[in-house]
């Protein structure tokens, strides 16, 4: 399966706590912080929640 990178961009700073869980359930903790996930479903729909939070690119 194909892998995902995906980087944290912006803070998750005065943002609403459903956006705040779902970096964290990305494994993001800080600015410039890149993790690398299989390109499923559950993991693009919590990419597109927080799509203004990170950038993505294919691995």
């Amino acid at each position: 399966m194909a892998k995902v990178k995906v980087k944290q961009v912006k803070s998750g700073i005065k943002k609403p706590l459903n956006q705040k869980r779902t970096l964290e359930a990305l494994g993001l903790k800080k600015i410039g912080q890149v993790v690398e996930h299989e390109n499923t479903p559950s993991v693009m729909g919590m990419i597109a929640k927080v799509n203004h939070l990170v950038s993505t690119e294919e691995a």
